[in-house]
């Protein structure tokens, strides 16, 4: 159980995270500070939160745990803030939805005493804002967990139990990542150092301590680095997210009338695209290099798809389609 948890500029994420610690009694105290002095107001008679701090360096003077629950672009400004007023021992986390500069910026924004490691949970929904959140958000859901330079503690379940030193060879951003081989104990991951042997064991104590608060709440943790975080999103988040809101501004320039006869496809295929631009801007902004790889391999597929409806060849649709049905069912 973490001691005290302190929550910066709680909206959907921030507020469930604070609603899932105290009903799984995984924070024996609260703190929350919002920016709006309205939303300070509102959430004093909040029953998940103990404390409603005035200023972020009041909510994080005495925390165990930090997380910062802000906008993307604010993460970073939001951990520098509360830089000199951590205590030590300190953890900080976010739940950012990319992570190689956050993880970056955060921890150099870290005084020697405290830690940042970066954690992003895959839980969401259509509506934002801490009014919203729910105790049951992280239940079941995956929430990366992304040690920064330095660390390069990966979880066991993404590892060969003895890797090898990848060769010169290998691109740079791919050099970390290791064979995929599963644990024995699937509920606990065990933390391997897979490129340093002079971090301190307390280093690895906080992403265990933040894996098992995850835990706490419902989640579950995977530990990878920041950049192949990114890469991972870019394909089954940020991805999604592009081809939803690209069809979805197509067709609103066809007839107006056709959307009156769009059936369950239509809608559950657009879905995503009603969520908040400005968020998804920052996300956009953050992991472009990323997204546009994504984007590459994605245009490639379609190219084939459409070569193959082009040319009339049957067997080498069917073989689209039924690998997509495989990939769907097996969601």
């Amino acid at each position: 159980m973490t001691d005290h948890l302190a929550i910066l500029a709680p909206g959907l994420l921030g507020a469930s995270v604070a609603k899932a610690a105290r009903a799984r009694d995984a924070a024996r105290r609260i703190t929350i500070w919002a920016r709006r002095p309205e939303t300070r107001a509102a959430l004093r008679s909040q029953p998940f939160a103990d404390a409603i701090a005035e200023t972020p360096a009041d909510a994080v003077r005495d925390a165990t745990l930090v997380i910062l629950a802000a906008p993307v672009e604010k993460i970073i400004e939001l951990a520098a803030q509360i830089s000199p007023s951590l205590p030590p021992g300190a953890l900080v986390t976010d739940v950012g939805s990319v992570k190689s500069r956050i993880c970056r910026e955060c921890a150099a924004a870290m005084p020697p005493h405290a830690t940042f490691i970066g954690s992003h949970p895959m839980a969401g929904g259509a509506k934002t804002g801490w009014e919203n959140a729910t105790d049951d958000l992280f239940i079941g859901r995956t929430t990366f967990v992304t040690p920064g330079e330095g660390f390069s503690i990966f979880d066991s379940r993404f590892l060969i139990e003895n890797p090898q030193t990848p060769g010169e060879n290998t691109p740079a951003r791919q050099r970390h990542v290791t064979q995929t081989a599963k644990s024995a104990d699937e509920a606990k991951p065990r933390l391997i150092v897979t490129e340093r042997s002079d971090i301190p064991a307390n280093r690895e104590s906080k992403i265990e301590n933040l894996c098992s608060f995850w835990r706490a709440l419902g989640a579950n943790p995977v530990i990878v680095s920041p950049s192949e975080h990114d890469e991972i999103v870019a394909h089954i988040s940020h991805l999604p997210q592009v081809l939803a809101t690209t069809l979805a501004s197509f067709l609103a320039q066809k007839n107006s009338q056709w959307r009156a006869h769009a059936g369950n496809g239509l809608r559950d295929t657009t879905r995503i695209a009603a969520s908040d631009a400005t968020m998804w801007i920052e996300i956009f902004q953050q992991n472009r290099a990323e997204i546009l790889r994504a984007l590459d391999a994605f245009q490639s597929e379609l190219t084939t798809l459409r070569a193959a409806l082009d040319q009339t060849n049957l067997p080498a649709l069917r073989s689209l389609l039924e690998a997509g049905k495989k990939f769907r069912d097996s969601l």
